[in-house]
């Protein structure tokens, strides 16, 4: 499942230098993740690295792009080719 960035992100900008897809970008208030770049860092990482460096817990899954595990490792590899 893609992570998302709630209202409470102060933009600090933590996450996005961790991101390993970039897939974290600035937005209008709180940062935003891209749900077709987001493997919750799978392919790279054990844990999403957003998730572990964010100073104020605010990057949660997104119910709305619900993935596997194998669904994620797909997407990786679909972003690596």
């Amino acid at each position: 499942m893609a992570l998302m960035i709630t209202v409470d992100c102060s933009s600090c900008d933590a996450c996005r230098e961790e991101c390993p897809n970039q897939a974290i970008s600035e937005g209008n208030g709180p940062h935003v993740i891209d749900p077709l770049k987001c493997t919750e860092c799978v392919g790279y990482f054990d844990t999403p690295q957003c998730v572990d460096v964010c100073p104020v817990a605010c990057i949660l899954p997104d119910p709305v792009y619900r993935e596997t595990p194998a669904e994620l490792q797909i997407k990786f590899e679909a972003l690596q080719g």
